[in-house]
């Protein structure tokens, strides 16, 4: 099961008229020093669902809006990572925002930095050069590069020091000052009932193996059926060990699901398999997506080997 896998759903050239008919961008201008954490921040942007683009030359700014407006494109959000280092980008830069500003989109400047001593050692353990003066002393490009967007840090509507921020911690920061209007964004949980003897499944984030529970393939009327039919489920369902075994399951998973949520994962593939996936992961994937559906998570099913011999 790929990550793009559909699954079972278990539960500006634009008139002032047309523009004001047409939904505004909210858009986040993301840049700072190097080393910083821009390229996280700019993945947790896309994690709570806005729409990225990773060095965007700012005299493409408008061209981008325009485009938006005239798709007639549903994005909302955005957020750029833009680098400004070059002095003849900045000149446009500022005016380049205004323009957009006024056409009455809401535009945002993060600014990310951090202490010079920190970023040094962030360069010695990716072991890469800085990118303004490669080769020169690490230091010295930290300095240059300082004093090419000293500019750009006056303009910025928001500066966020990273020099004692973990990733992680730099994610809830973000989340708290700039995601609020994604915070319903739910982890979508897909099960995934497969057999062991078409393979393991390599996509996956957890693997539950169900060969030790009875095995409705041994009975003579239940062999040519599967695990969606009634029969094979009551068959399945009724061994005490699978329904202990559920309970452990779901127990773990309700510890597990909020902390994946803290992390901002968008998606999370659990997968369960028998011998043949045909009839014991089918049933238990399905009671846990439906278990998990009644507890108001988004969730999803996929029976991988289910046709097959």
């Amino acid at each position: 099961m790929t990550r793009g896998s559909s699954f079972v759903d278990c539960r500006p050239g634009i008139q002032e008229d047309e523009r004001s008919l047409m939904a505004q961008l909210n858009l986040v201008i993301i840049s700072g020093l190097s080393g910083s954490g821009k390229s996280y921040a700019l993945k947790a942007f896309e994690d709570a669902g806005y729409f990225c683009i990773d060095n965007l030359p700012p005299a493409l700014l408008p061209t981008f809006v325009d485009l938006c407006h005239q798709q007639h494109s549903e994005i909302a959000n955005v957020a750029l990572g833009v680098d400004v280092r070059e002095r003849g980008f900045f000149a446009d830069f500022v005016g380049i925002l205004e323009r957009i500003k006024a056409l009455g989109h809401a535009v945002q400047v993060l600014f990310l930095e951090a202490r010079e001593e920190v970023l040094i050692r962030r360069f010695s353990e990716s072991r890469r050069p800085h990118p303004l003066l490669p080769h020169r002393p690490v230091g010295e490009g930290i300095r240059f590069e300082k004093e090419r967007i000293a500019e750009l840090r006056r303009q910025a509507d928001r500066i966020i020091d990273t020099s004692d921020l973990t990733v992680h911690e730099l994610g809830d920061l973000l989340g708290k000052e700039f995601l609020r209007n994604s915070s319903d964004r739910r982890l979508t949980i897909s099960f995934l009932a497969f057999g062991y003897k078409f393979g393991v499944p390599y996509d996956i984030d957890l693997l539950f193996d169900v060969r030790f529970l009875k095995n409705p393939f041994f009975v003579p009327d239940l062999k040519p059926l599967s695990g969606k039919d009634d029969q094979v489920r009551k068959f399945v369902l009724a061994d005490s060990e699978a329904i202990a075994f559920i309970e452990h399951v779901e127990g773990l998973l309700k510890f597990l699901l909020p902390l994946y949520q803290r992390e901002r994962r968008s998606y999370l593939t659990i997968a369960i398999g028998c011998t043949g996936g045909r009839h014991r992961s089918v049933v238990i994937a399905g009671h846990l997506c439906e278990r998990f559906a009644e507890l108001g998570y988004q969730v999803g099913i996929k029976y991988r080997d289910i046709d097959k011999s």
